[in-house]
């Protein structure tokens, strides 16, 4: 690898921003979605469809989507998928109707491939010694991008309407999708290899020979479902029985920061006594939480306390799920994590629709015991995975 071909510190940064902006456009909604509910006029129960079909349109696009990554240029395809995710946005913006905004939302889901593109194509253009740092960079512009979105949009929305919300992020995305082009380097060309088809369906057998991973993406798939569940749920209850704004939804969103910096320490951790038994713990400790809302959920300042402790605990328990499989062969690694974030996307979708409907027919106190239910099966199947690696 020449030194021309190499990121420049400028490029990294630039990188992290765009994965920044490429990763919060699922993550909008989840502030908002009471006040877009009312504007479209739909159920609670209903309105749980726009991060459902979401989530599953993520999970099917990266099924059929991210293997091109291995035939075809990183730089452009992460063009390519931007384009459509500005183009999804632009129809939430200014969709008139339901139907227009949920098919938009849908759309933008499918076409949500550029954050596992990027790292792939960073990680061909620095140095070994720096391809850690450089990959944290990018982690780090996901989890701001997150942040930043779901803080952002409760504000933008108090104070100036929900669809502003669409329209920042569409703009944001065509200014990120105009700079790619320049920000990422068209050195690298098309490869051949293995048959379109026959690499999409490769990744079953190799599911089906290493079962841990699809236990492993099981347990992801329920912690997804939660973090969902719980933010799309906090959101109605906040903004209806408590009487507070969207902003307050955004501000609350603001504890997942502890995850930044205790999730480093907490995967040396994990490296010290083992994956499997650090996700057991893990796991009880999230269970603990989750019983901690429904005695505290009564008052701003109780929910904190549940808030903060599964904040804490729930990214390394998706950090000890891939800590299971990674270590494997390398050619397997990239199927393998296919696997996993299809059925953590899965579980997003499922855990929208469970969070709204159940809040709409049963409150919150329904939430809080699917959220304590939805746990304890979590941990259980934790425990049954240290069983597998002995």
């Amino acid at each position: 690898m020449s030194n021309a071909s190499r990121l420049s510190r400028k490029q990294e940064y630039a990188l992290a921003f765009a994965a920044a902006v490429v990763t919060a456009n699922a993550y909008y909604i989840h502030p908002i979605i009471g006040d877009v509910a009312v504007y479209f006029g739909v159920s609670e129960a209903r309105i749980g469809i726009v991060p459902a079909l979401n989530q599953i349109a993520l999970a099917i696009g990266i099924l059929l989507l991210l293997p091109l990554g291995d035939r075809y240029s990183n730089r452009r395809l992460t063009i390519i998928f931007s384009i459509g995710q500005t183009l999804s946005l632009a129809l939430m913006a200014f969709s008139g109707g339901f139907f227009g905004f949920t098919a938009g939302s849908t759309l933008l889901g499918f076409f949500t491939i550029a954050p596992y593109l990027l790292p792939a194509y960073a990680s061909k253009r620095v140095a070994p010694e720096r391809l850690g740092q450089v990959t944290a960079l990018l982690t780090a512009g996901v989890i701001l991008g997150i942040l930043v979105a779901r803080v952002g949009a409760g504000w933008v929305a108090e104070h100036y309407g929900w669809r502003l919300v669409y329209w920042i992020a569409t703009g944001l995305m065509l200014a990120v999708t105009l700079a790619l082009p320049r920000l990422m380097e068209s050195g690298e060309r098309d490869r051949g290899g293995e048959p379109y088809g026959r690499l999409v369906l490769s990744v079953f057998p190799v599911a089906r020979k290493h079962k841990e991973v699809l236990l492993s993406g099981t347990i992801q798939a329920l912690n997804f479902a939660q973090f969902i569940a719980l933010w799309l749920a906090l959101a109605l209850y906040l903004t209806g029985p408590l009487g507070y704004g969207t902003d307050v939804v955004g501000y609350l969103a603001a504890i997942a920061a502890v995850s930044i910096l205790s999730t480093p320490r907490l995967g040396r951790w994990a490296d010290a006594i083992g994956p499997r038994k650090a996700r057991v713990i893990f796991a009880l400790i999230q269970l603990v939480g989750m019983a901690l809302f429904l005695p505290l959920g009564g008052s701003l300042w109780g929910l904190l306390v549940p808030l903060v402790i599964v904040n804490l605990v729930g990214p390394p328990i998706d950090v000890t799920g891939r800590m299971t499989f990674l270590a494997l062969e390398p050619d397997l690694r990239t199927r393998l994590t296919t696997v996993y974030i299809v059925l953590m996307f899965v579980g997003g979708g499922i855990g929208s629709i469970f969070a709204t409907s159940v809040y709409g027919n049963l409150g919150w106190t329904g939430v809080c015991a699917l959220l304590i239910a939805s746990s304890a099966i979590l941990t259980l199947l934790a425990w049954r995975a240290t069983k597998l690696g002995k």
